[in-house]
């Protein structure tokens, strides 16, 4: 940012237009007055052509975690800007980029004019050195750095930087956002905006209809959709993006207890031809607490959803075995299935899936009460490539289970029997014996464990990195046992001996 571009920015002409009128307030309290015409940056490495809008300003709540254009970031951004609104909406305003203001950029504009000869060491950086700084910084902050000069405005709207989009929190008015966004990603490509690949807006309770509806009609190359905790989203917004967003492969509508079913609208279902089928491409889908999803429900979901690999449906505790039946019979593909807390899942439906046989590596039925060694049985016999087992809280489950479970499946590296009180060290024996494998092995409140089982355990499974012992009866020289022999392994207990 040297002196020539404070100059150049200030020098430009004034008046400045709002692209949507309705959006009247920001948390920015800073005023702006943006020049008519924006100038080319010829000296740009990328030769990028220069937009003619001005910088967006999205403003997001301090406490939220905003966009991470191309790499994720943990930590969230503070900001001291206070507002006088209860709500959080975006702003971009339709001219060129703003010159400096206010009187502290002038005191600064003035001591850069005073300094002429020196040059400022940051633009001295080439530009892909910016934008790997741009690529690191979030929605709110990248967007402020699009107004402090010139060539900062160009590279902030590189489109590398706007694959993906993130927006959270209770207060952010999303669907104002996502309309301002849009439109301004829209600017070189009318109404159509090829660069969006990913839009996560979980935990935004006032995302509605109207706001996916504009996503649906704006991005077509979407392929990754979370909205997880968003209950004012309905089975009409999710139709509308699954049948205008062909490449969308993952979609996480966790929490939305509006949604029923994912399918394609009835418009589009009819022109597709039989032969060409009414198949969508999401091989990622999560309904965790979409309470409302029933057996017709995953029916329909199945059917239109055939290359599903991953599949979550935690707490959608009205499916039973029947619904199981359906997406075994449409979606052979699938790897990972998770169904705990679904209280009427059984083992007949642990018997139909079992007929995924060597393609599922992750399953989860944990809290099914109705599970038993039957069940488990049917699993390890046709699933042999089994990695992950969660059958917490399974009561039904006994030694014979894990028997089956260890002489079927060797290459077993997680498994979770936790509050399962008919499990013993039997049981646990029999599963050190052939399962080398085991990484990670929960036993917690199993009741019948003792500290026999867990040096077997240990003397067998030395990579293991994750045991959890607590409340049961594991005595203190079983606890140095394990550590001596499983150096890297972290152990949960409750034993305050230990330590």
């Amino acid at each position: 940012m040297g002196a020539n571009n404070g100059k150049q920015s200030g020098s430009e002409g004034k008046g400045s237009s709002s692209i949507s009128s309705d959006l009247s307030s920001s948390t920015d309290q800073t005023s702006t007055k943006a020049p008519k015409n924006a100038a080319t940056s010829e000296d740009s490495d990328l030769s990028m052509r220069t937009l003619s809008t001005p910088s967006p300003a999205l403003i997001l709540p301090p406490h939220l975690h905003p966009l991470s254009p191309l790499l994720p970031l943990s930590a969230p951004f503070n900001s001291s800007s206070s507002t006088s609104s209860s709500e959080t909406v975006a702003m971009v305003h339709a001219t060129s980029p703003p010159p400096f203001f206010s009187a502290t950029h002038s005191r600064r504009r003035a001591t850069r004019e005073h300094h002429q000869g020196a040059s400022v060491p940051i633009d001295l950086l080439p530009d892909q050195i910016f934008l790997d700084v741009f690529a690191r910084l979030p929605t709110n902050q990248l967007c402020r750095c699009a107004r402090v000069c010139r060539r900062w405005y160009n590279l902030a709207w590189d489109p590398r930087l706007w694959r993906s989009i993130r927006l959270t929190g209770d207060v952010l008015h999303v669907d104002r956002a996502l309309r301002v966004l849009t439109r301004r990603l829209c600017q070189d490509t009318p109404n159509v905006c090829l660069m969006l690949e990913t839009l996560v807006a979980s935990g935004c309770r006032r995302l509605t209809d109207r706001g996916l509806l504009t996503v649906a009609q704006c991005c077509p190359e979407l392929r990754r959709l979370e909205v997880a905790g968003c209950y004012n989203v309905s089975n009409d917004a999710v139709f509308e993006v699954v049948s205008r967003c062909p490449n969308l492969e993952h979609l996480d509508v966790s929490g939305c207890c509006k949604v029923t079913c994912i399918s394609l609208t009835r418009e589009v279902s009819l022109k597709l031809s039989p032969m060409h089928g009414q198949q969508i491409s999401i091989r990622y889908l999560d309904m965790t607490d979409c309470l409302a999803l029933e057996d017709e429900g995953l029916h329909t979901i199945a059917a239109h959803c055939t290359q599903l690999t991953h599949l979550y449906l935690r707490r959608c505790m009205r499916l039973t075995d029947e619904g199981l039946r359906y997406l075994v019979i449409y979606c052979p593909a699938v790897r990972e299935l998770s169904v705990s807390d679904c209280r009427y899942v059984s083992d007949f439906g642990l018997r139909e899936i079992a007929k995924l046989e060597g393609r599922l590596r992750y399953l989860s039925v944990a809290h099914c009460g109705k599970i038993t060694d039957v069940g488990v049985r049917y699993v390890a016999k046709y699933c042999s490539r089994l990695r992950y087992l969660n059958a917490r809280g399974c009561e039904g489950l006994t030694d014979h289970g894990l028997e089956y479970l260890a002489k079927s499946c060797p290459k077993l590296k997680s498994l979770d029997i936790g509050k399962c009180p008919l499990v013993s060290d039997a049981g646990l024996e029999l599963l050190a014996l052939n399962c080398f494998n085991l990484k990670r092995l929960s036993l917690k409140s199993c009741e019948s464990i003792t500290g026999r089982g867990l040096q077997v355990v240990a003397a067998n499974c030395f990579d293991l990195q994750l045991l959890n012992v607590q409340d049961c009866d594991a005595p203190l020289d079983a606890l140095r046992f394990v550590k001596r022999h499983c150096k890297r392994c972290v152990i949960e207990h409750t034993n305050p001996a230990f330590f």
